[in-house]
């Protein structure tokens, strides 16, 4: 069986972990200057752990935004912890990282997607993030910033 380097699946664990650090460090020192993350999630990952009532009004995803006020920011290797303010209602949320589906900085104009695409031939999912490649080859996924830009 022919051996490939498998650039999808590095450059996925590379962007979480990018996510982690960036988390990590916000986690210890709070957020810097105008920074603020919009973070898109999958609700029905069985991992992620939020309150029945978001569940029901997010049924397939979710998009939080840690910006004014959150608090208890907790990062482990598999995912992060934190508690939100809906309505004056704080709750607390578990979000792995394999249920991510964006992270956006739109103060710096950074954002990264994954998504999730069912293979033909194998009934599990395959996550990528999206990577731009050369014209000719096969058909490729591109990160496009420009959605996250200030107008």
């Amino acid at each position: 069986m022919a051996r490939s380097i498998d650039y999808g699946n590095l450059m996925h664990r590379a962007m979480r972990g990018l996510i982690q650090s960036v988390l990590t460090e916000v986690a210890e020192h709070g957020l810097p200057g105008a920074h603020h993350f919009f973070i898109t999630f999958d609700t029905t990952h069985p991992d992620v752990q939020i309150a029945d009532w978001l569940k029901e009004r997010y049924p397939t995803e979710m998009t939080v935004v840690l910006q004014h006020w959150f608090e208890n920011l907790s990062v482990t290797d598999e995912g992060f912890s934190v508690t939100l303010n809906f309505g004056n209602n704080p709750e607390p949320m578990v979000i792995p990282f394999d249920a991510l589906r964006t992270f956006v900085d739109p103060s710096v104009e950074f954002g990264l997607r994954f998504e999730t695409q069912e293979q033909d031939d194998e009934d599990e999912d395959e996550e990528h993030i999206e990577v731009e490649e050369e014209p000719e080859r096969q058909a490729a996924e591109v990160v496009s910033l420009d959605q996250f830009r200030k107008h």
